[in-house]
């Protein structure tokens, strides 16, 4: 069950509209929040501790100080139940934000400058407001030196916002998931090279702790309902221009960053990855022996796990290498297991098909369906 979305209760003096509804904009693209900006402007003689208590129905209260709405003098009696001893006693989130040269009390923590609507100071109230998620550090790597404009322009496209972008190598990726870490939820790093979508998605799906047993269509549906309501950082490593990890560009709150070209960093390993592989190349393999432990290993480790789209398309690849070797046996061992995944997907009459098309290339003998009759009556003609 989806959280309910967050709300966020600005207070901020009329004239200071147009800033209010810039951090409103940033705060709802970049943190998944509702904020109540209408609601938060203060009426004519209504002072910020005033509305600071009106504010209290929501998660999340910001108090907007600058020379339109900051009272002169304000004695510390006016304010300081409404801004810091109330939200307190009742577990609200408060925040003030200082709009410009104004001088709100010091002791009114946490503050964040935006004179000039600082982008600096935008990004530390959305980090503050998203309570620094957790964050899953792919690996450790070495800034990159002189990427600084480059991880700016990352962190507008992505990070700001939802979105998805290109980057010229893996090394700036890492760096940016570690630079703007406390903007996603998780960063999950996958590293495509010749993989196809289906061992993408078992990937994927593995690192979020899912597990998706139907077919490729039906997975990247559950993925892509999964990961459009969470704010994620996908890095796909070794992309290309169009390869299959481009279908996992999900969209909603998800962000994606794609690296086309070749890494200097070694990508990730497996013995699952190392069967998936032999299996890809099994038509241009010459030793049988070895792709067919291949097989048998790369179909124990995804049934275990639940991936059966991946042990289908190992299967068929399997299948059709044993096609070309005339190996019998092995045409037979590969086309049970693809009836029993199809058995289990609910794909009765392709299961039986299959199951037929084994039977006779396996010589098995099928039983033909005929009807009793009755005791003293003759069959059916």
């Amino acid at each position: 069950m989806q959280a309910l979305t967050q709300t966020v209760f600005p207070c901020y003096a009329e004239a200071d509209r147009e800033i209010a509804a810039e951090v409103a904009a940033f705060l709802e693209r970049g943190a998944d929040v509702r904020v109540f900006l209408e609601e938060g402007s203060l009426a004519p003689g209504q002072d910020l501790a005033e509305k600071a208590r009106e504010a209290r129905t929501a998660d999340t209260v910001l108090v907007l100080f600058s020379r339109h709405s900051l009272p002169s003098p304000w004695p510390r009696a006016r304010w300081e139940a409404a801004l810091v001893h109330e939200p307190a006693a009742e577990g609200v989130r408060i925040a003030f934000l200082r709009l410009d040269d104004c001088a709100p009390p010091r002791v009114l923590e946490p503050r964040f400058d935006l004179e000039n609507s600082s982008l600096a100071g935008l990004r530390a109230l959305k980090r503050w407001v998203r309570r620094a998620a957790l964050f899953l550090d792919p690996s450790p790597c070495p800034r990159v030196p002189g990427s600084e404009l480059d991880l700016e322009l990352l962190g507008a496209a992505l990070a700001d916002r939802p979105g998805s972008d290109l980057a010229p190598s893996l090394e700036l990726a890492l760096d940016f998931a570690d630079s703007f870490r406390q903007d996603f939820d998780s960063v999950l790093r996958l590293d495509c090279g010749a993989r196809s979508l289906a061992s993408l998605a078992g990937d994927l799906a593995a690192q979020l702790d899912l597990r998706l047993e139907g077919d490729l269509a039906n997975n990247l549906e559950r993925l892509r309902e999964f990961c459009t309501s969470r704010r994620f950082l996908l890095i796909f490593a070794e992309a290309g221009s169009a390869g299959p990890a481009w279908e996992l560009a999900f969209g909603g709150r998800c962000s994606t960053l794609f690296v086309e070209g070749p890494s200097a960093m070694p990508p990730a390993t497996g013995d699952l990855v190392a069967a998936q592989h032999a299996l890809a190349l099994a038509q241009t393999t010459a030793d049988w022996t070895e792709i067919c432990r291949s097989a048998r290993l790369g179909r124990r480790l995804t049934r275990d796990a639940g991936r059966l789209a991946e042990c289908y398309e190992m299967m068929e690849q399997w299948y059709v290498a044993a096609e070309s070797r005339g190996d019998p046996h092995v045409l037979d061992e590969a086309a049970r297991e693809m009836v029993w995944i199809l058995e289990a997907w609910g794909s009765q009459e392709e299961a039986a098909r299959l199951d037929f098309r084994r039977s006779l290339e396996s010589g098995d003998q099928m039983m033909l369906p005929f009807e009793f009759s009755p005791p003293g009556e003759s069959p059916p003609v």
